[in-house]
């Protein structure tokens, strides 16, 4: 089941109605909103076997089904590396790189399956570094029998202005609260967990739906929101001790900030105030927290410093 997106989806079945299939699309809008999903459902409606197109995709039949599954032939899914980065004490830097694309290149030399199209689905395409950029524009520039290239992106100012140039852009909005709320409500939790839900995902369907499979998450973001409230109550001694903490676990202190910084935008987003936050505040934090996470991810900066800089702030 695919929630929301009613829009796209029915500009992208007539393109495929028509016959109007361009060979790249860039499916842009915030992350976790469905825009993969979207790109999958499509990708299936273009190979489903079923004769009545008003029934496609059926979900059935065997390339659905491989679709689905990601085992189908024709189906290239090209996502984001661990790299690690020398002399930073944050060493994950995630990217798609140039090898990547070199195997798709490869890849796509071959003949397809049955006769069916090849598809590629880039995702995170801001993600690729400067060589797999270049490479992967070769590609599209030259493209090679039926193919489709869907590139996926919750940045798209980060893609090269070339890559941009060659591929139709369609734009990904939140869904409705009511119509996520609609789906929540029909599943064996309580009320108050569907508000809940909705409240730290977003309006985000693939973070609402994740945190119905893994409750434990919920809980866990729960712990680090309080653990904020708590910070920016406590003097500079706790919060230096914190930083401290959390500065020699890069996993978790990438998971905290990004945890940290999405319930600042949801508190700007839903224009509230709790009792330790007002919005201004809200603003100045949220600035801080951003240039912290910029600063751990793209310079040499210790962890432990760039933490106690954003205590500060707080």
């Amino acid at each position: 089941m695919i929630l929301g997106h009613q829009k796209q989806r029915q500009f992208l079945r007539h393109l495929a109605k028509i016959d109007k299939i361009a060979h790249a699309y860039l499916f842009s809008g915030e992350s976790q909103i469905g825009k993969r999903t979207v790109a999958l459902e499509f990708i299936k409606l273009l190979n489903c076997k079923i004769t009545d197109f008003n029934k496609k995709p059926c979900q059935t039949c065997h390339p659905c089904k491989a679709l689905q599954k990601n085992q189908h032939p024709d189906l290239i899914v090209v996502e984001p590396q661990l790299s690690f980065l020398k002399d930073i004490q944050i060493k994950e830097k995630q990217e798609i790189k140039i090898a990547q694309i070199r195997a798709l290149r490869q890849k796509l030399s071959f003949s397809s399956y049955s006769g069916s199209i090849k598809a590629v689905i880039l995702d995170k395409a801001h993600t690729l570094n400067q060589e797999a950029a270049s490479a992967f524009l070769k590609i599209l520039e030259e493209p090679k029998g039926k193919t489709i290239f869907i590139l996926v992106s919750s940045h798209p100012e980060m893609i090269l202005p070339t890559i941009l140039s060659r591929v139709q852009r369609i734009k990904f909005f939140p869904i409705a609260l009511a119509e996520l709320k609609t789906y929540l409500g029909q599943k064996k939790i309580t009320e108050n967990k569907v508000k809940e839900i909705i409240s730290f995902s977003l309006a985000r369907p693939g973070i609402a739906i994740d945190y119905l499979n893994n409750p434990d998450k919920l809980k866990d973001e729960k712990e680090k929101i309080q653990q904020l409230e708590k910070l920016i109550s406590s003097n500079l001694f706790e919060r230096f001790e914190y930083a401290k903490k959390l500065s020699k676990d890069s996993q978790d202190l990438k998971k905290t900030l990004n945890i940290w910084l999405k319930y600042l935008r949801n508190i700007l987003l839903l224009k509230i105030s709790s009792e330790n936050l007002r919005v201004v505040k809200v603003r100045k934090i949220l600035k801080a927290m951003q240039k912290t996470i910029f600063l751990l991810s793209y310079t040499n900066i210790k962890p432990q410093l760039a933490l106690e800089t954003l205590m500060l702030e707080l």
